[in-house]
Protein backbone atom coordinates (compact mmCIF):
# COMPACT_ATOMS: atom_id res chain seq x y z
CA UNK A 1 0.00 0.00 0.00
CA UNK A 2 0.87 3.62 -0.95
CA UNK A 3 1.09 5.65 1.79
CA UNK A 4 0.52 9.44 1.28
CA UNK A 5 2.13 11.67 3.85
CA UNK A 6 1.48 15.46 4.00
CA UNK A 7 3.58 17.42 6.39
CA UNK A 8 3.05 20.92 7.00
CA UNK A 9 6.03 22.50 9.82
CA UNK A 10 4.26 25.49 12.08
CA UNK A 11 6.44 26.46 14.53
CA UNK A 12 8.15 23.31 14.87
CA UNK A 13 5.08 20.78 14.73
CA UNK A 14 4.17 18.65 11.81
CA UNK A 15 0.79 18.80 11.30
CA UNK A 16 -0.60 15.48 9.97
CA UNK A 17 -3.91 14.69 8.52
CA UNK A 18 -4.49 10.96 7.93
CA UNK A 19 -5.70 7.66 9.83
CA UNK A 20 -2.96 6.61 11.87
CA UNK A 21 -2.56 3.71 14.69
CA UNK A 22 -0.25 4.28 17.61
CA UNK A 23 1.14 1.21 18.92
CA UNK A 24 2.07 2.24 22.75
CA UNK A 25 4.98 -0.04 24.78
CA UNK A 26 1.98 -1.14 27.00
CA UNK A 27 0.92 -3.37 24.75
CA UNK A 28 -2.23 -1.00 23.88
CA UNK A 29 -3.35 0.14 20.31
CA UNK A 30 -5.03 3.67 19.72
CA UNK A 31 -7.04 4.13 16.36
CA UNK A 32 -7.10 7.74 15.40
CA UNK A 33 -5.82 10.87 13.52
CA UNK A 34 -2.28 12.22 13.96
CA UNK A 35 -3.30 16.27 14.96
CA UNK A 36 0.16 17.59 15.41
CA UNK A 37 3.47 16.07 16.16
CA UNK A 38 6.98 17.27 17.27
CA UNK A 39 10.13 15.46 18.51
CA UNK A 40 8.57 14.78 21.93
CA UNK A 41 4.60 14.54 21.61
CA UNK A 42 2.03 13.33 19.68
CA UNK A 43 -1.60 14.27 19.80
CA UNK A 44 -4.18 12.25 18.28
CA UNK A 45 -7.84 12.82 17.71
CA UNK A 46 -9.92 9.94 18.76
CA UNK A 47 -13.80 9.48 18.62
CA UNK A 48 -14.85 12.46 21.14
CA UNK A 49 -11.84 13.91 22.10
CA UNK A 50 -8.21 14.27 21.29
CA UNK A 51 -5.34 12.33 23.72
CA UNK A 52 -1.55 13.74 24.11
CA UNK A 53 0.79 11.00 24.12
CA UNK A 54 4.11 11.33 24.50
CA UNK A 55 7.15 9.70 22.22
CA UNK A 56 8.53 7.91 24.91
CA UNK A 57 5.46 5.42 25.41
CA UNK A 58 4.70 4.85 21.56
CA UNK A 59 6.68 1.57 20.32
CA UNK A 60 5.71 2.56 16.80
CA UNK A 61 3.42 4.29 14.29
CA UNK A 62 1.60 3.05 11.33
CA UNK A 63 0.37 6.20 9.08
CA UNK A 64 -2.58 5.39 6.91
CA UNK A 65 -4.16 6.43 3.77
CA UNK A 66 -6.76 9.47 3.24
CA UNK A 67 -9.43 7.16 2.15
CA UNK A 68 -8.58 4.90 5.69
CA UNK A 69 -9.15 8.46 7.31
CA UNK A 70 -12.33 9.19 5.68
CA UNK A 71 -13.97 5.51 6.64
CA UNK A 72 -12.63 6.58 10.27
CA UNK A 73 -14.50 9.67 10.22
CA UNK A 74 -17.42 7.89 8.87
CA UNK A 75 -16.97 5.15 11.50
CA UNK A 76 -17.06 7.66 14.33
CA UNK A 77 -20.18 9.61 12.80
CA UNK A 78 -21.95 6.07 12.59
CA UNK A 79 -21.16 5.30 16.01
CA UNK A 80 -22.35 9.11 17.31
CA UNK A 81 -25.61 8.52 15.40
CA UNK A 82 -26.30 5.05 16.94
CA UNK A 83 -25.46 5.90 20.31
CA UNK A 84 -27.79 9.09 20.05
CA UNK A 85 -30.64 6.71 18.99
CA UNK A 86 -29.91 4.44 21.52
CA UNK A 87 -30.15 7.61 24.36
CA UNK A 88 -33.22 8.85 22.34
CA UNK A 89 -34.91 5.30 22.57
CA UNK A 90 -34.10 4.57 26.02
CA UNK A 91 -35.50 7.81 27.08
CA UNK A 92 -39.11 6.92 24.82
CA UNK A 93 -39.16 3.74 26.39
CA UNK A 94 -38.48 5.60 29.93
CA UNK A 95 -41.31 8.16 29.49
CA UNK A 96 -43.65 6.14 28.64
CA UNK A 97 -43.07 3.02 31.59
CA UNK A 98 -45.58 3.44 33.90
CA UNK A 99 -44.18 5.19 36.88
CA UNK A 100 -45.66 4.58 40.79
CA UNK A 101 -45.88 7.38 42.71
CA UNK A 102 -46.86 6.92 46.78
CA UNK A 103 -49.81 9.18 48.28
CA UNK A 104 -50.82 9.87 51.56
CA UNK A 105 -54.82 9.41 52.29
CA UNK A 106 -56.79 11.04 55.36
CA UNK A 107 -60.59 12.26 55.38
CA UNK A 108 -60.13 14.75 52.80
CA UNK A 109 -58.89 11.64 50.20
CA UNK A 110 -55.54 10.75 48.18
CA UNK A 111 -52.75 13.11 48.51
CA UNK A 112 -49.88 13.92 46.16
CA UNK A 113 -46.61 15.95 46.13
CA UNK A 114 -46.56 17.85 42.88
CA UNK A 115 -43.96 20.17 41.60
CA UNK A 116 -45.34 22.89 39.84
CA UNK A 117 -43.00 24.98 36.93
CA UNK A 118 -40.48 22.91 38.39
CA UNK A 119 -40.10 25.21 41.55
CA UNK A 120 -42.58 24.98 43.69
CA UNK A 121 -43.49 22.17 45.63
CA UNK A 122 -48.05 21.42 46.51
CA UNK A 123 -49.42 19.06 48.43
CA UNK A 124 -52.61 18.96 46.07
CA UNK A 125 -55.52 16.72 46.65
CA UNK A 126 -56.11 14.18 43.69
CA UNK A 127 -59.54 14.68 42.33
CA UNK A 128 -60.86 13.19 39.17
CA UNK A 129 -64.03 15.28 38.90
CA UNK A 130 -62.11 18.61 38.68
CA UNK A 131 -61.59 19.56 34.96
CA UNK A 132 -58.70 21.56 36.09
CA UNK A 133 -55.75 21.24 38.30
CA UNK A 134 -56.68 23.99 41.18
CA UNK A 135 -54.37 26.10 43.39
CA UNK A 136 -54.84 28.29 46.08
CA UNK A 137 -53.74 31.73 45.91
CA UNK A 138 -50.86 31.60 47.71
CA UNK A 139 -49.23 28.56 45.85
CA UNK A 140 -49.48 31.24 42.86
CA UNK A 141 -47.92 33.86 44.45
CA UNK A 142 -44.72 31.39 45.35
CA UNK A 143 -44.65 31.19 41.87
CA UNK A 144 -44.23 34.61 40.90
CA UNK A 145 -48.07 35.49 39.76
CA UNK A 146 -49.32 38.93 40.02
CA UNK A 147 -53.09 37.17 40.93
CA UNK A 148 -54.55 40.54 41.73
CA UNK A 149 -53.91 41.02 38.02
CA UNK A 150 -55.59 38.47 36.47
CA UNK A 151 -59.15 38.58 36.14
CA UNK A 152 -61.96 36.43 37.76
CA UNK A 153 -63.13 34.48 34.62
CA UNK A 154 -64.02 31.56 35.72
CA UNK A 155 -66.59 29.69 37.99
CA UNK A 156 -65.06 26.83 39.77
CA UNK A 157 -67.17 24.35 41.69
CA UNK A 158 -66.37 22.94 44.44
CA UNK A 159 -66.71 19.12 46.35
CA UNK A 160 -69.31 20.75 48.28
CA UNK A 161 -71.22 22.50 45.41
CA UNK A 162 -70.25 25.99 45.97
CA UNK A 163 -69.67 28.34 43.38
CA UNK A 164 -66.53 30.18 43.44
CA UNK A 165 -64.67 32.58 41.65
CA UNK A 166 -61.16 31.46 40.45
CA UNK A 167 -58.74 32.98 37.32
CA UNK A 168 -57.39 31.23 34.68
CA UNK A 169 -53.78 29.83 33.78
CA UNK A 170 -51.59 27.44 32.54
CA UNK A 171 -49.06 25.85 34.56
CA UNK A 172 -45.48 25.44 32.52
CA UNK A 173 -45.15 22.09 33.93
CA UNK A 174 -46.58 20.11 36.56
CA UNK A 175 -44.72 16.99 37.83
CA UNK A 176 -45.24 14.16 40.49
CA UNK A 177 -42.22 12.45 40.94
CA UNK A 178 -41.15 11.15 37.69
CA UNK A 179 -44.45 11.76 36.00
CA UNK A 180 -44.21 15.18 34.22
CA UNK A 181 -46.70 17.05 32.09
CA UNK A 182 -46.18 20.77 30.56
CA UNK A 183 -48.98 23.36 29.85
CA UNK A 184 -51.39 22.09 31.95
CA UNK A 185 -54.91 24.15 32.14
CA UNK A 186 -55.38 25.17 35.53
CA UNK A 187 -57.50 28.28 38.10
CA UNK A 188 -56.29 29.80 41.15
CA UNK A 189 -59.08 29.85 43.95
CA UNK A 190 -59.56 33.32 45.38
CA UNK A 191 -59.73 34.35 49.21
CA UNK A 192 -62.90 33.47 49.58
CA UNK A 193 -61.87 29.44 49.65
CA UNK A 194 -58.71 30.11 51.21
CA UNK A 195 -59.50 29.02 54.31
CA UNK A 196 -61.03 25.60 53.03
CA UNK A 197 -59.18 22.68 54.10
CA UNK A 198 -57.68 21.35 50.69
CA UNK A 199 -54.37 21.40 51.04
CA UNK A 200 -52.61 23.20 48.46
CA UNK A 201 -55.18 22.93 45.92
CA UNK A 202 -56.46 20.00 43.79
CA UNK A 203 -55.02 17.76 41.12
CA UNK A 204 -57.35 17.30 38.41
CA UNK A 205 -58.20 15.60 34.72
CA UNK A 206 -56.04 18.71 33.07
CA UNK A 207 -53.08 16.74 34.43
CA UNK A 208 -54.20 13.55 34.83
CA UNK A 209 -56.06 13.17 31.28
CA UNK A 210 -52.29 13.12 29.89
CA UNK A 211 -51.86 9.59 31.55
CA UNK A 212 -53.51 6.20 31.69
CA UNK A 213 -53.66 5.99 35.92
CA UNK A 214 -54.89 3.59 38.26
CA UNK A 215 -55.21 3.95 41.82
CA UNK A 216 -53.88 1.41 43.95
CA UNK A 217 -55.99 1.95 47.72
CA UNK A 218 -54.78 -1.18 49.25
CA UNK A 219 -50.70 -0.21 48.15
CA UNK A 220 -51.26 3.66 48.26
CA UNK A 221 -49.55 4.17 44.74
CA UNK A 222 -50.91 6.55 42.26
CA UNK A 223 -49.56 4.46 38.69
CA UNK A 224 -49.12 7.30 35.69
CA UNK A 225 -48.49 5.57 32.36
CA UNK A 226 -47.54 8.47 29.49
CA UNK A 227 -50.38 7.89 26.74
Amino acid sequence: MIKILILIFLFGFVIVGYADTLYLKNGRTIEGIIKSEDNNTVELEVSGGVVKFQKNEINSISRSSTGESAALRQKWEKNRLETRGRISQQKREEEVKPKEVEFSKDSLGIIVRATLNKKVEADLVLDTGATLTMIRKNVAEKLGINVDRLKPDLKSILADGRQVNAKYIVLDSVRVENSESENVEACILLDDVAGQEMYDGLLGMSFLKRFNFKIDHKEKKLILEKL
